[in-house]
């Protein structure tokens, strides 16, 4: 396979995201969390391996006819913030007026955030939190916590996507990768997990995902406070 074709192979890869959001969206609608959140985790797993592979054969060069950035922000619009935004508002976890508030706070600071030139810092993090809403409702999802809890916690993280926080990113964020990427890693199987099993509350699978969250919600800002050794 010639260098151009593998490059375009990873442009197709990529684009598998939107089969995958849209068997997500029909599972959302027959309000099969279950199935939807595996075919998210899928799409989430697709994400994590295109951006290297893109890398490795330089897309950008050999197959310029598509950009890939921009495909991949279409993609993860859809999984990462709109279904997920449906699926919390649809499932009833926020009760009333919540639930239209949190849909709409989701759906409109993500779409800010998207198109905002500052996102990346210069050791390839983010700057703000990176609108993984598709991790936070999981969680939400699998714990189930109180609405008002639910309110608090997106309200605060819509905040923070325009804080000068910094959120790594698992695959491209070098320091400390040797835990990210093995955090990611285990978050993702462990998300695969409790949907597999209907978030069953006494499946081991969520105390994975908020020993998991928590790290890759605070290791960035932990690298701010902790200077890097030199």
């Amino acid at each position: 396979m010639t260098l151009r074709m593998r490059a375009l192979s990873v442009h197709l890869l990529t684009a598998t995201g939107a089969v995958f959001a849209m068997l997500a969206l029909l599972a959302a609608v027959q309000e099969n969390w279950d199935l939807m959140f595996l075919w998210l985790v899928v799409a989430f797993v697709v994400d994590g391996i295109d951006g290297p592979l893109a890398r490795k054969y330089d897309v950008r060069t050999n197959a310029p006819q598509f950009d890939g950035v921009l495909l991949d922000l279409i993609i993860d619009y859809l999984t990462y913030v709109f279904i997920p935004a449906f699926a919390l508002f649809q499932s009833g976890l926020m009760a009333g007026w919540t639930g239209w508030l949190a849909l709409l706070i989701i759906t409109f600071s993500s779409a800010m955030y998207f198109a905002d030139t500052r996102m990346k810092t210069k050791d390839n993090s983010f700057s703000g939190f990176p609108g993984c809403w598709n991790m936070v409702v999981l969680v939400i999802f699998a714990l189930e916590p109180n609405f008002w809890v639910s309110l608090a916690l997106v309200s605060a993280l819509a905040v923070a996507m325009f804080l000068p926080l910094k959120f790594i990113h698992p695959v491209r964020t070098a320091r400390w990768r040797t835990l990210s990427l093995p955090m990611a890693i285990a978050w993702t199987i462990f998300a695969g997990w409790a949907a597999w099993v209907g978030f069953h509350p006494e499946s081991w699978a969520h105390w994975g995902l908020v020993v998991t969250s928590l790290y890759l919600l605070s290791a960035g800002i932990a690298q701010q406070l902790i200077p890097a050794r030199t």
